[in-house]
């Protein structure tokens, strides 16, 4: 019986190291925005819903109401809103746009859809959600 234990890939660089605690934390923190939209009453539609222009963390609705929801997360709610800027705004209008065509490809209609708004997720170190609603407008 063989016993091998020494592993065929090399330790990860620091800067995987540091994209994977990232990447982990970024599903950490839509877990827990997800969850708080819930708590709400929103149906969670889609997460990491990808259109040709970008990625929409979370698409969740509520009756007529429909929110691209953007999550960003950061040591402080501060930080964390400071890494969103005007082209992603403009990426997730564009996807928002995408979206609502891929409903009414697939049946849906998409003028029942009354309100649609986009709404920016900030958590901090310790976990804590902050919504604002309506973020942007474009």
């Amino acid at each position: 019986m063989r016993l091998d234990f020494v592993q065929d890939d090399p330790v990860p660089s620091a800067r995987a190291r540091r994209g994977l605690r990232s990447h982990l934390t970024g599903l950490a923190a839509e877990e827990a925005v997800a969850r708080k939209y819930q708590a709400q009453g929103y149906k969670i539609l889609a997460r990491r819903w990808r259109g040709a222009g970008g990625e929409v963390d979370i698409i969740a609705g509520k009756g007529d109401d429909l929110a691209i929801v953007e999550v960003k997360s950061a040591r402080n709610h501060d930080i964390a809103a400071g890494y969103f800027g005007r082209a992603q705004q403009i990426r997730l209008g564009a996807c928002a746009e995408e979206y609502l065509r891929e409903i009414h490809l697939s049946g849906r209609d998409p003028m029942t859809i009354v309100d649609m708004r986009f709404d920016l997720a900030l958590v901090d170190g310790l976990g804590r959600v902050d919504i604002a609603e309506a973020a942007f407008f474009l």
